[in-house]
């Protein structure tokens, strides 16, 4: 492993942090006023002097965990609540993710309406999705900071996933169409509270949890998060017997200071590991899955890996200057190293059988990247020219610094033998790069009459960049250089006329430059911009404890890019213009203190307007790639007996395309897909259940997934190339200990 070095800046803010925050934490301890530690039930106008002296400083109260409905969320940059922000979110919650027995990311976005997975060769191997029928891989943060790096994440350090739709580049810079993906981590907190999780199950299944937390003194605690998961594949290769593989290890540490007082400081550290025999699917025939030897065949083997060392320490300091203002601060430096050899079922007429180790269509590749983040933001809430102002406003530093090659082959043409931590000769596949982008941003939401409320924002970005490249085969290094600002807008209007009810309707934008996530692209090209407009409704019943949300939308996408340029990076554009026109209904929450329920349905009608400069006219009006027209999720919960919980729910997706849409006119591909029709996976329903025993201490929990066993079909390369089958059923008891 190469040495990191955090850069100057970074040092600078972060001992500025520690060193400021320190004093002013032993001051709150000494110095909490009297009037904090009075109970709420006191009527604190009737306490005299002499008594409250007597008080005695408790620590700060948790509040309740949510179920399935969530109730705050720091997607917006502040922390709110989800009901009164004016743009479609989904929050996959903690309890949710228990439920199900949900261990990667992907997982818990099953539970996203009008969400896909994509399938990615080379370029986009990793967490990779659709989100409104536009991609998504430079939208996933991690506590609202970027998370670009191509790596599969797990779960277990997670309190929530928020996911906010439409175009978000005045909140978080750079960015697409479809929204973004905001993992939010477990942090310490005032409580003792332990747990010991381990479970077991079929093909193999083993995982370990611990979430340990103690609490060292009035506003000061500890936590800590391990987890240890093995499991195969269901799909299995004849020819050798060999399964894909998960393999993955974690710890999380967070410590807190002054938690509860005028200023808190969080300082986290999150290492993970993962060891996977990874797969690429099936190849298509007759614009199906070719399916010759069975939906379960693996075209691989265990000499295949994709391993990946992934270190995030961050430092979040936050002074409240009073309850309504406060400034937040983070740094970031994170280190993702990754290598991998995956070998695919080669050419769709070419191979015969199950491929043997080291035979078919191989990918590789070795990858270090690292970035450093510093954010500062300020929030207040004041009254000007009689109106109620919700301002915020901050600055934002992010460097990243990436090196790309292939992998070196030891063996030969049909017995390879690659080392994760040899590159390739001759700076084969070298994609490098160096970038720096500042931005300083600010918005206000204004209650101009009462129950109205208009917010508007607006940010400025700036970037820099320098490139370096070479061919797969090796050869001459190519350079090229990025300076790009870009000014991003985001404006709503609420009207929330009781607590209960929001309608609003609101304009986002986003932009891409032309080279930007590890690619290079010709300068020529415009960057990509997109737009959304929104109408929607937010209401709670129940005492809000039942949620429902419905958004109807228009997102515009203007200069589509390849999402895999190392192929052609000169005829990178996929579509001039294209739109999704959707609808959207999401419920959360609790139906009766038994009953829980999650689901969501997503119509969308997603097409290619205008087709990209020197492609087939007749791409015009085709429906947009790994767009299915609807999505529908659910999942409920009953307690049926004291202490015992049973539940269920299904996955369900529309049939998706696949094609190339830069293909040249009159062209082979053109002419196949236009002949024939696109490469398809088609639609399925797949049934999830549980069963679950929790007293005061212990629980055990039962979990079968895919139910019946349906063949199906959950991510596709959205080129056409192929698709990866989802598992078969299985099935996961776990125990639970509680200390």
């Amino acid at each position: 492993m190469k040495s990191k070095k955090m850069p100057r800046l970074a040092i600078n803010v972060l001992v500025l942090a520690i060193a400021s925050a320190y004093p002013m934490v032993s001051i709150a301890e000494d110095t909490i006023t009297q009037e904090k530690a009075v109970p709420s039930t006191v009527n604190k106008s009737e306490v005299a002097p002499a008594e409250l002296s007597e008080v005695t400083v408790n620590a700060k109260v948790e509040s309740k965990a949510d179920g399935y409905q969530a109730t705050k969320t720091r997607v917006g940059k502040v922390l709110q609540d989800p009901h009164d922000i004016p743009q479609a979110i989904t929050t996959v919650t903690n309890q949710l993710m228990q439920d199900q027995q949900v261990g990667s990311l992907k997982e818990a976005l099953q539970n996203v309406a009008g969400l896909t997975f994509n399938a990615a060769e080379g370029g986009r191997t990793g967490d990779n999705f659709n989100l409104r029928g536009f991609y998504t891989f430079g939208d996933i943060y991690l506590d609202g900071v970027r998370d670009t790096a191509q790596y599969n994440r797990e779960t277990f350090n997670l309190e929530q996933v928020d996911v906010l739709r439409g175009s978000a580049a005045m909140l978080f810079g750079r960015g697409q169409a479809g929204g973004v993906i905001n993992q939010v981590s477990k942090t310490a907190k005032l409580q003792d509270e332990n747990t010991l999780k381990a479970g077991f199950g079929t093909y193999g299944y083993q995982r370990f949890d611990a979430d340990l937390n103690k609490k060292l003194s009035d506003t000061v605690a500890i936590r800590v998060n391990i987890m240890d998961r093995e499991e195969e594949g269901t799909r299995k290769n004849e020819s050798n017997g060999d399964r894909p593989s998960v393999d993955r290890k974690g710890i999380a540490l967070s410590a807190g200071f002054g938690i509860g007082t005028e200023d808190e400081l969080f300082l986290n550290h999150t290492y993970t590991q993962t060891r996977d025999v990874p797969e690429f699917g099936l190849r298509f025939k007759d614009q199906k899955p070719r399916t010759d030897f069975g939906v379960n065949a693996f075209w691989g083997s265990d000499s295949n890996f994709d391993d990946s060392d992934t270190r995030v320490s961050t430092a979040a300091f936050t002074h409240k200057f009073s309850d309504k203002t406060q400034w937040r601060t983070t740094v970031r430096e994170a280190s993702y190293e990754r290598a991998y050899w995956i070998t695919g079922p080669g050419g769709a007429t070419t191979y015969a059988a199950p491929a043997p180790v080291g035979v078919g269509d191989n990918k590789n590749r070795k990858l270090d990247y690292d970035t450093t983040t510093v954010q500062s933001d300020i929030n207040t809430e004041l009254d000007l020219f009689g109106m109620k102002h919700e301002l915020l406003t901050g600055v934002e530093f992010f460097h990243e610094n990436s090196y790309r090659a292939n992998l070196f082959n030891f063996g030969t043409a049909t017995q390879q033998f690659y080392k994760s931590n040899v590159v390739a000769l001759n700076n084969a596949g070298l994609n490098k790069f160096n970038s720096d982008s500042i931005a300083a941003f600010a918005q206000d939401s204004v209650e101009f009459v009462p129950d109205w409320k208009l917010l508007v924002g607006l940010r400025r970005d700036h970037l820099s960049a320098d490139y370096k490249r070479a061919p797969n085969g090796g050869g001459a290094i190519t350079t090229s250089e990025l300076k790009y600002s870009e000014t991003s807008y985001r404006t709503g209007l609420s009207w929330e006329p009781t607590k209960a009810s929001h309608y609003y309707v609101s304009y986002s934008d986003s932009f891409s430059p032309t080279a930007d996530l590890y690619q290079i692209s010709t300068s020529s090209n415009k960057p990509e911009t997109s737009q959304t407009y929104e109408l929607g409704a937010k209401w709670l019943f129940l005492d809000g404890d039942l949620s429902l949300r419905t958004a109807l939308y228009r997102a515009d996408k203007n200069w589509e890019r390849n999402q895999d340029l190392e192929a052609s990076p000169a005829n990178s554009i996929l579509s001039k213009k294209r739109r999704t026109n959707g609808l959207e209904f999401e419920v959360a929450g609790e139906v009766t203190d038994k009953w829980e329920v999650f689901s969501g349905v997503a119509f969308m009608d997603a097409k290619i307007l205008d087709e990209a400069p020197g492609t087939d006219p007749r791409y015009s009006g085709m429906r947009a790639r790994n767009t299915p027209r609807a999505t529908f999720n659910l999942w409920t919960t009953y307690e049926f007996l004291p202490n015992w919980k049973v539940g269920g729910g299904v996955e369900m997706k529309g049939e998706r395309y696949g094609y190339s849409s830069n293909a040249a006119p009159n062209s082979t591909n053109a002419n196949t897909l236009f002949t024939r029709g696109p490469n398809t996976a088609p639609g399925y329903s797949r049934y999830d259940a549980m069963l679950s025993y929790d007293a005061n201490r212990w629980g055990m929990q039962l979990n079968v997934k895919n139910l019946f066993n349906k063949e199906y079909y959950d991510a596709l390369y959205d080129n056409g190339g192929f698709v990866v089958p989802g598992n078969g059923r299985t099935a996961i008891i776990t125990t639970e200990y509680k200390f």
